[in-house]
């Protein structure tokens, strides 16, 4: 049994999906650190006039450091009309804008309180889009497992009886394989070579969100997503 583990993001790129497609459980890392700079609230559009940035505004003091699940959204600032208003402007045009508009004007029109719900539902709603819907999605916050950094990691594996971790490149720099292998997991990074598709707005832009593919591609998209086809 092949396990994924990864943190929640906002709207995630189309690498995030093919390790939940290779996975049998897909575990959503969601009571770790919160990393400021990353992806948990942010992430990428094309526009006529190249990448935009959505990001979703959190609480947040400098000297905090909570875990992703204890994010909350300022609500102050409007940011859910300006998101939907970015994808309606630059996807209007695409194919398939019609297909899947209605899944974000309805999650836009939803007050969100913690970044975590919003990141999981869409993460589960693309999910949806992709032909996924029959995947094991987990929120490791959901799990009595407990133990520190690879400690921990293993036995989320062990929880769920999975074999081989299917890890993200950048776990190269920090994971301890052999950790990993003397406890009778196996350990597979990912190497993901971004496909080349169809998109509006002219030459193709590598590492957006996963929803230019599906607005430009439609019913193709997992079948781009996962190489079988251009």
């Amino acid at each position: 049994m092949i396990i994924g583990i990864l943190q929640p993001g906002y709207l995630p790129w189309i690498g995030f999906f093919e390790q939940m497609h290779r996975s049998d459980v897909f575990v959503l890392y969601d009571d770790v650190q919160y990393d400021k700079e990353g992806w948990r609230n942010r992430n990428r559009i094309k526009t006529a006039n190249g990448i935009q940035w959505l990001t979703v505004p959190v609480l947040l003091k400098f000297n905090e450091h909570p875990n992703i699940l204890d994010v909350r959204i300022d609500n102050k600032v409007n940011w859910r009309k300006k998101h939907l208003g970015a994808i309606r402007q630059n996807y209007a045009k695409a194919p398939f804008f019609r297909k899947y508009i209605e899944i974000f004007e309805a999650a836009y029109s939803r007050e969100w309180e913690y970044l975590v719900d919003l990141d999981v539902y869409f993460i589960e709603k693309l999910a949806e889009c992709l032909g996924m819907s029959h995947k094991k999605i987990v929120r490791s916050s959901s799990l009595q497992v407990k133990g520190e950094r690879m400690e921990r990691l293993v036995n989320l594996c062990k929880f769920f009886g999975a074999d081989t971790f299917y890890e993200g490149a950048a776990g190269k720099s920090y994971m301890d394989v052999d950790y990993f292998s003397g406890h009778g997991i196996h350990v597979e990074f990912q190497d993901y070579q971004h496909p080349t598709y169809s998109q509006i707005y002219g030459e193709f832009i590598p590492y957006l969100s996963v929803i230019d593919l599906l607005f430009n591609r439609g019913e193709d998209s997992m079948a781009i997503l996962t190489g079988q086809t251009g």
